[in-house]
């Protein structure tokens, strides 16, 4: 009997690896799946990863994602947020869903899309990973060409920027001169202390700052 991919039982923080998977199959399986469900995947060259995450993982996901949106809204700077959009590109055998990415430098080109080819379109200008419940893979997202890799784990946040096709450990292109890598762990923390909005506002108010320094 074919075991059909939504009848697996992935319990918070567990993955699944399934080898030996195809093109052809691991698209067969995304549309399996569907687009509305908590399970992450990430395809490397036959090997397929299913995830799900932990709360943990989730909430710092979200948090993390609005901290980018706030820096972006407060610098005026032109943004498009896709979620965990899949990014894949057969040529290269290889996908992924980011817990977060923006379009940045590249938001006009791919403005009023409503489908994505990373044949042809560019892939984000920025990732972010919460290494709580999975592995973070780097390579992917080398092969795809996203220009700057955001990897939130254990408390302490790494910047990963493209070079000749592979990540170096930097800081940030896209908020050059500032303290991101210090900042944004301690209001992740914060939100866990007090709350979300006070967080956020807080937050705000401190990139104004910036922008009158």
């Amino acid at each position: 009997m074919l075991i059909k991919f939504k009848q697996l039982d992935v319990q918070p923080g567990q993955s699944i690896l399934l080898k030996d998977v195809s093109w052809q199959q691991f698209e067969g399986i995304l549309e399996e799946l569907g687009e509305k469900r908590a399970s992450r995947i990430a395809y490397d060259k036959g090997v397929l990863e299913i995830m799900s995450p932990l709360p943990e993982h989730e909430r710092n996901k979200e948090v993390l994602g609005d901290l980018v949106k706030v820096l972006l809204e407060e610098l005026d700077i032109e943004f498009l947020p896709l979620g965990s959009t899949t990014f894949k590109n057969q040529l290269m055998s290889q996908g992924i869903e980011p817990d977060n990415c923006f379009y940045i430098q590249n938001e006009a080109t791919i403005r009023g899309k409503d489908r994505l080819d990373l044949t042809i379109d560019p892939p984000p200008d920025l990732a972010l990973e919460i290494d709580v419940t999975s592995r973070t893979h780097p390579n992917i997202y080398e092969a795809l060409g996203v220009p700057e890799l955001w990897c939130f784990e254990k408390g302490k946040l790494k910047i990963y920027i493209l070079e000749n096709g592979k990540y170096i450990d930097s800081s940030s292109r896209i908020f050059p001169n500032l303290p991101i890598q210090e900042v944004i762990p301690e209001y992740l923390q914060k939100c866990k202390i007090e709350g979300r909005n006070k967080t956020m506002k807080a937050f705000r108010n401190l990139v104004r700052d910036w922008n009158l320094t």
